[in-house]
């Protein structure tokens, strides 16, 4: 089946939601703006229950079907805030802000979720609710777990959680999942040198911090070639070295830090425990010292089978059999929908974004054609998961 007729309707005005949004991004939890707008919006739309304010700023809009003797209720969940990168489209919506911008698209995923929330709530061709999510501070703050931590699956009664985000490179129209570890646990760290300083001139009178820093750089790699089992994966990758100010002085500290990625709990344990190892026993038979301040942000991004089936399931009436992959591979990315993934069973699913410049670039846009599919896969999935009686 195709997209919904109601959606062809409406993509004009959702697409001026998104470039609306995409002009004045905001970041982190600080998306007064964006998350006013979707409160106003679902109001408009006769959304029963608009909720501010979840874990900080978040919004949730309840929709009851025209019948709720099921008792199921299903969360929909859409990001809405942007990166700290310069724009560098040229299209006349361009952010409005200089130093950020929608570099990964969450404003086309904040809009293609409103786009659904206006049409069920003009149909409600359903039995049961729909908890619209729309979430903060996906990029690195957090978000979907203080929603969690603030009970809104609880207080909503949420008992399934479902996830979208666009995919740049895979055609408009298609869609990508896979059951089990689809995105991968993001966690920072940061390494902290300790030698003694002293004239460059002179590197026999010194402990040279920078030394060390560079063999534990080195040496970190050796925790994923030669501990980590070749057919599991996992990423260790320093992205700043800073030490020292001046030509002839070899610093007395340096500091390294960088982002650790891994599909799965296990790997994730033995990644931060040899890497511990490796920093302290590097620094120490070099003569310094060094600590590691492992920090986990984000949780492996888990898909539960049967939903990923069933979801699979919703994107072939959308997009049809040929263009739905359910064996995706998994991608090294974080996210952190894992928080809401561990609360409730669920699935996440790629749709397909076009020929467009990958997310995180400053070139990215997300791609207005797009939306009619996303709109449709989660209307869709709301009416065949809980239908109408007869």
């Amino acid at each position: 089946m195709p997209t919904i007729n109601r959606f062809a309707a409406l993509h004009p005005e959702i697409t001026e939601w998104r470039r609306d949004i995409h002009a004045h991004p905001e970041l982190m939890f600080d998306v007064e703006r964006t998350a006013g707008i979707v409160a106003d919006k679902l109001k408009a739309f006769g959304v029963d229950e608009v909720v501010t304010g979840i874990g900080r700023t978040g919004v949730v809009g309840i929709i009851k079907g025209r019948d709720t003797g099921s008792g199921r209720v299903i969360g929909l969940r859409a990001d809405m805030d942007a990166l700290p990168i310069l724009e560098a489209t040229g299209v006349p919506h361009a952010s409005q802000t200089p130093g950020k911008m929608h570099a990964c698209g969450h404003d086309g995923h904040t809009a293609m979720l409103l786009g659904a929330a206006q049409y069920l709530a003009e149909t409600r061709n359903f039995d049961g609710a729909v908890a619209l999510i729309f979430q903060p501070a996906e990029e690195g703050g957090g978000g979907g777990r203080e929603m969690v931590e603030d009970g809104m699956m609880d207080r909503f009664g949420i008992q399934e959680v479902y996830g979208m985000h666009n995919r740049p490179g895979l055609p408009v129209g298609q869609f990508l999942t896979r059951p089990g570890s689809i995105m991968a646990s993001a966690d920072e760290f940061e390494i902290t040198v300790e030698g003694t300083g002293g004239h460059a001139a002179y590197p026999h009178q010194c402990v040279d911090s920078t030394l060390i820093a560079a063999q534990i750089m080195l040496s970190l790699q050796t925790v994923v070639s030669r501990n980590v089992d070749p057919v599991q994966s996992a990423v260790v990758s320093v992205t700043q070295l800073h030490a020292g100010e001046a030509f002839n002085v070899i610093p007395p500290t340096a500091v390294l830090r960088g982002t650790v990625r891994t599909l799965k709990p296990e790997i994730r344990d033995l990644v931060e425990a040899r890497m511990a190892e490796v920093v302290e026993l590097t620094a120490r038979a070099l003569g310094g010292k060094a600590v590691l301040d492992y920090r986990r942000k984000y949780p492996v991004v888990v898909n539960d089978p049967a939903r990923t089936e069933f979801a699979a399931s919703v994107a072939r009436q959308v997009a049809g059999d040929a263009r739905v992959d359910v064996d995706a591979p998994p991608v090294m990315g974080g996210e952190d929908f894992a928080f809401m993934l561990e609360s409730r069973p669920g699935a996440f699913i790629f749709v397909g974004n076009g020929d467009t410049a990958p997310v995180h670039h400053p070139g990215f846009d997300f791609n207005d054609e797009a939306i009619p599919h996303g709109c449709s896969y989660w209307a869709k999935l709301v009416e065949t998961a809980m239908p109408l009686a007869g």
